[in-house]
């Protein structure tokens, strides 16, 4: 099952994580949470990794329309969006909101998952554009 759209960009890491808030604010999109995987298992297990940042993603009013239709989605939220190092690249990843119909087998998702896709296919395009 596919579940995340990807794509690799070029530049410094703190500047692609950068135009990717800002792509995603764009779309209406702010973001909730943050996981800095590589200073987490650095300070807990004291292993290196390449940058690799998490971000939770949510626009209101489809999470809010998600939690309608279903209070149990929000195991689902927030949208992940994923920035990691790739050697001189950085890769971004966004989930694929349709993997919350999938897994809650209820129709009513469809648009909202939809409509999360349409933004995020925004938000990753926008920054492809800005990349070429």
């Amino acid at each position: 099952m596919r579940y995340g759209r990807t794509i690799t960009l070029e530049g410094p890491f703190d500047k692609v994580q950068h135009d990717v808030r800002q792509a995603l604010a764009d779309q209406g999109f702010g973001v909730l949470t943050e996981i800095d995987v590589q200073a987490t298992l650095k300070a807990k297990l004291d292993q290196d990794m390449e940058p690799y940042v998490i971000l939770g993603a949510c626009n209101p009013p489809l999470a809010h329309r998600a939690l309608e239709a279903d209070r149990s989605v929000g195991l689902l939220l927030p949208c992940n969006v994923v920035v990691r190092g790739d050697g001189d690249r950085v890769v971004v990843q966004a989930i694929d909101p349709g993997t919350m119909v999938t897994l809650t087998g209820l129709d009513a998702m469809a648009p909202v998952a939809d409509e999360a896709a349409r933004r995020l296919d925004a938000t990753l395009n926008a920054l492809k554009s800005a990349d070429a």
